[in-house]
């Protein structure tokens, strides 16, 4: 018979426009790009007087606040899963968190954002070489490859030349980020079904928040805040509305955007998508702040994205599920330790 069903077929343009964003990929990278704006708002207030405790305590508690009540939501009163689940939520606060992040501002405030940020993601490579190191066991070809891969684009990053000046403190703390980030992925490895990401999140965030304002009573962290306005870009504009860009965009989209992504692509997935955020914190802050890694720093952080982009490629690969039973079995902290992803 004819098809005289025609007139109900679904056309496939409108399908096809929608399809990025119903797979995960557009959330994804929204969440990147906006992730990636931290650093450039972060030091606008640094450049005026804002120390990185203030500044990270700022930015914990306030998105701390904002995600409280859609983590209780998540709860539904199921209060015992904070009990049953304490010491990751603490861990996650106090190393994933508060630790990674007043580390990175360190760096920031010393270092390009760009370059602080490339440091910290040698966390996926410090990873690698800890399990290296403690299992005995050589990692397979993508994976080493992947590794020297990193290890030579840190090489030009620190352009050891001395075509470009780094400074040495600004390059501690940002690898001291990126073992934090290493750690915050150890922690995070086990699957937890029992745990929403967002109360994780917003766990991790409280917790990460009260530790700074504890360290800044004891008087183990300074803090120094700025009522004076900051530059973005071409713009001037009152403190608030970095305070705000870095609460508002930079951790509360950023974390929630993030937990859609992880849902819609899985966790692997997204935390290989999460790469790009590089390369949006590089343009922030190159349009924001004007800062530009010089050209042997540039390739340097091309190399070290192409190596952990040959890590993740690697994890993917092996826990594939058409890998055949010969295939290498991946024991990797990597494979479920992005369902919250870490704020830089």
């Amino acid at each position: 018979m004819p098809a005289a069903k025609n007139h109900n077929q679904t056309p496939e343009l409108p399908t096809t426009r929608t399809s990025f964003l119903a797979s995960g990929l557009g959330i994804a990278l929204f969440s990147s790009a906006v992730f990636g704006l931290s650093g450039s708002f972060a030091k606008s207030l640094l450049e005026t007087g804002w120390s990185p405790g203030a500044a990270v305590s700022a930015r914990l508690t306030g998105a701390a606040l904002l995600l409280a009540l859609p983590a209780a939501t998540a709860l539904r009163g199921r209060w015992h899963q904070l009990r049953d689940n304490w010491l990751t939520i603490v861990l996650f606060g106090l190393i994933g968190v508060a630790a990674c992040q007043l580390f990175y501002f360190n760096a920031v405030a010393r270092l390009s954002v760009g370059v602080a940020l490339l440091l910290e993601y040698l966390a996926p490579v410090i990873i690698v070489l800890w399990l290296w190191a403690a299992s005995r066991r050589r990692p397979r070809v993508l994976t080493a490859g992947g590794t020297l891969l990193s290890l030579a684009g840190l090489v030009l990053v620190l352009d050891l030349t001395g075509a470009v000046k780094v400074d040495l403190v600004g390059v501690l703390w940002g690898m001291a980020a990126a073992v934090c980030l290493a750690i915050y992925f150890f922690i995070t490895a086990k699957e937890n079904d029992t745990l929403p990401p967002i109360v994780l999140a917003s766990g991790g965030l409280m917790t990460g928040a009260a530790v700074m304002w504890l360290a800044a009573a004891t008087g183990l962290l300074p803090m120094a805040f700025s009522t004076a306005d900051t530059t973005l870009g071409p713009w001037t504009t009152p403190w608030w509305v970095s305070l705000a860009g870095l609460v508002v965009l930079a951790t509360v989209l950023a974390y929630v955007s993030g937990i859609m992504a992880a849902r819609a692509l899985g966790s692997k997935v997204a935390s290989f998508v999460s790469l790009t955020e590089v390369l949006f914190a590089v343009l922030w802050a190159w349009l924001l702040l004007g800062e530009l890694p010089g050209p042997i720093q540039l390739l340097g952080g091309v190399l070290i994205v192409g190596g952990v982009i040959l890590v993740r490629l690697d994890e993917l690969r092996a826990t594939a599920p058409g890998a055949g039973k010969d295939a290498p079995v991946a024991v990797s902290p990597l494979e479920h330790a992005n369902d919250v992803e870490p704020v830089p």
